[in-house]
């Protein structure tokens, strides 16, 4: 056994059999004696960090062996503290009733010395194991997550840059798509409840809305800085931007969570459908568009109203909630329309949030 002189309790009314169990362990654990349950809890709650095992006797006086390890159950020390039951009793009963609280093993007495230090031996060599064993399970399982942390924001990083050179083609700033995400997760977080969306989809969907609009670095330099009104022809080849940004999607084969892949599909194609069915390139009409595109829609547009761009001045908050509301905008959801309203402050917050350095 390692770590010498550990500490090991000897929990028996009987004096000559705690004495016989000191000398067997005494060379190798700093041996604690109890003479009753009672004194026996008071010797684990102060030593619980070093005790290594308890021997413990089913039947004494003031409290009992079955009451110590109701205790222990109770305080969850069964977990780093393994028992061993030493008992003269033969009810099958009583023994079970240990089992199924916990302890390790039992010795019937008398008991014969050398095969008590053997077992008792090889409960404390387990547990050192089982113990050690978590251990490095945790700190491996640390490493993963720090590495899929790591991962997960470089791919967040490379997501950013290229939903960013898309908007300074465009001639937008770069914080659109900071407020896009932000704006998005706050109006998850509005209708979570309504729609049972879990921390980790929102979590998933906000990142997949930056890239809502990564067809337009398809789409030509004369159409994509116009700052006038397009023609027909010219609003045609705009729209093509969600089904290029799809195209472009499908293209990176190695995005390995569907789910992620879907949200981000489904906000690129779908982040220009209308509830009543006006919008493009598909059509959908009500709940045939997606919630996280109707959301990443609605997100988009506010931004757009709010933020000044190279053909309008910006609206202030209460002129945009205004227009989206009076469907000046397109018609939205609402369902989602209400959840605006009554956490405007919260949109508000988002929106601002993002420091644009001019």
């Amino acid at each position: 056994m390692q770590n010498a002189k550990r500490k090991l309790l000897v929990v028996d009314d009987v004096q000559l059999n705690r004495l016989i169990l000191r000398e067997l362990f005494d060379a190798e654990f700093d041996v604690l004696e109890a003479e009753n349950g009672e004194v026996a809890i008071k010797l684990i709650d102060r030593y619980r960090q070093s005790i290594s095992v308890v021997l413990l006797d089913m039947m004494m006086p003031v409290m009992d062996g079955i009451q110590v390890l109701e205790w222990m159950n109770k305080a969850n020390l069964l977990i780093t503290i393994p028992v061993v039951m030493i008992t003269g009793e033969h009810d099958d009963d009583k023994l079970l009733q240990g089992y199924s609280m916990g302890i390790s093993d039992l010795i019937n007495k008398p008991f014969n010395p050398e095969i008590t230090y053997r077992r008792v031996s090889n409960v404390v060599d387990l547990y050192d194991y089982k113990t050690d064993l978590e251990r490095k399970l945790d700190e491996q399982r640390r490493e993963i997550e720090e590495q899929q942390e790591r991962i997960k924001q470089s791919n967040l990083f490379l997501i950013d840059a290229l939903s960013t050179t898309v908007e300074f083609r465009s001639t937008e700033s770069g914080d659109h798509i900071k407020r896009i995400r932000l704006l998005t997760k706050s109006l998850l977080e509005a209708i979570a409840l309504e729609y049972s969306i879990s921390d980790r989809e929102i979590e998933s969907i906000s990142n997949a809305s930056v890239l809502h609009d990564i067809g337009k670095i398809s789409i030509p330099d004369a159409i994509l800085m116009k700052p006038g009104k397009f023609t027909d022809e010219e609003f045609e080849i705009m729209k093509t931007h969600t089904l290029k940004g799809c195209e472009i999607l499908e293209s990176l084969g190695y995005m390995q969570d569907r789910e992620y892949y879907n949200y981000c599909y489904e906000i690129c194609r779908h982040h220009h459908e209308k509830w009543d069915g006006r919008g493009y390139p598909d059509g959908l009409k009500g709940d045939e568009i997606s919630i996280w595109a109707q959301v990443t829609s609605l997100a988009d547009v506010y931004d757009a109203l709010t933020s000044k761009r190279v053909y309008k001045a910006a609206y202030t908050h209460e002129e945009a909630i205004r227009m989206i509301v009076n469907g000046e905008c397109g018609q939205f959801n609402p369902s989602l329309l209400n959840n605006i309203l009554r956490d405007e402050d919260v949109i508000r917050r988002h929106a601002n949030s993002v420091v644009i350095v001019s």
